[in-house]
């Protein structure tokens, strides 16, 4: 199976604390990689992974939060000091270019690649990226600025095709693309085999949905439906729900509920409030609702 990777390269909140990073995060599918929000420290964080910045071409920022972005710059200026001729893209809310290109003008002003900025709109579900292997869209959170979560979905897989059937068959190379594709086949003297005989299913496309930052939106679960992983912002615990509602943040046994409704494989945790020594209660807080959840930290990569 191919490479779908997540890499947690920050998981904390507004404040940097000796435990935890600002936000970001690494997908590695099929060996291409894709940055989701850039805290500071995300550079170096990026280092420990032993990824190659090479192959980094497509950042993801959710909102203008600082923590969410303030090592964008640092990054594309690492980049352009390693010799980087490829262009670097970069999907944002609207207002992520007057706040970068600034900056880039005045730290890189003889940049040697192109930094491509397309914002999109905050409102609703929209297809921001795809490739032939892989579609990313923005989703629409709730939080104290125009914010998005993205949702990484493979294209689905084409069936195996069988090899005892090639070879009882005699099915020649050039036939087996359409065979998967769904062709039928009939043999020289006219037996007909369907497609299904033919075929193993395909293995189900994995999806990872990325929320953070957002208070408890139930009526989004629609929109991640089925994920495999579910990465859910858990700022609280419950016990300052109130604190969470006026920061529009969500708690972890909010996250579990919105994963359990959802109906997700498998939910990851994170964005924890530095007030907390210890995230040992957001894991128990929220495998009561939702079992199969992980707390996030840094250096943690979760192979889907």
């Amino acid at each position: 199976m191919e490479k779908f990777d997540i890499h947690i390269l920050g998981c904390g909140s507004a404040l940097p604390t000796l435990k935890h990073h600002p936000t970001s995060q690494v997908l590695n599918i099929r060996e291409k990689l894709f940055m989701i929000d850039c805290g500071e420290g995300t550079q170096q964080n990026f280092r420990h992974t032993h990824l190659k910045f090479s192959r980094l071409n497509h950042i993801f920022i959710s909102h203008l939060h600082g923590d969410h972005c303030f090592g964008l710059i640092g990054l594309i200026s690492t980049l352009n000091l390693l010799g980087r001729t490829n262009a670097l893209y970069i999907y944002g809310p609207s207002g992520i270019k007057e706040f970068l290109m600034p900056q880039i003008d005045f730290f890189c002003p003889n940049i040697a690649f192109e930094v491509i900025i397309k914002s999109f709109s905050t409102k609703k579900k929209a297809l921001i990226y795809e490739d032939r292997t892989l579609t990313v869209h923005a989703i629409p959170l709730r939080h104290r600025l125009p914010t998005m979560g993205f949702y990484f979905e493979e294209r689905a897989p084409l069936p195996h095709i069988r090899r005892d059937m090639i070879d009882f068959l005699k099915i020649p190379i050039y036939a087996i693309n359409g065979i998967k594709q769904g062709a039928d086949w009939i043999t020289e003297d006219g037996a007909f085999y369907p497609n299904e005989r033919l075929v193993f299913p395909a293995t189900p496309a994995r999806k990872y949905a990325y929320l953070s930052d957002t208070c408890f939106v139930p009526e989004n679960a629609d929109l991640v439906k089925g994920a495999t992983l579910l990465y859910h912002e858990a700022t609280f615990l419950e016990s300052e729900a109130k604190r969470a509602e006026e920061t529009q943040h969500s708690t972890a046994k909010q996250a579990a509920e919105f994963a359990k409704l959802a109906d997700v494989q498998q939910l990851l945790i994170g964005h924890y409030s530095g007030r907390y020594d210890s995230e040992d209660q957001h894991l128990s807080e929220a495998q009561t609702i939702f079992p199969n959840t992980l707390l996030a930290q840094e250096g943690l990569c979760i192979s889907i």
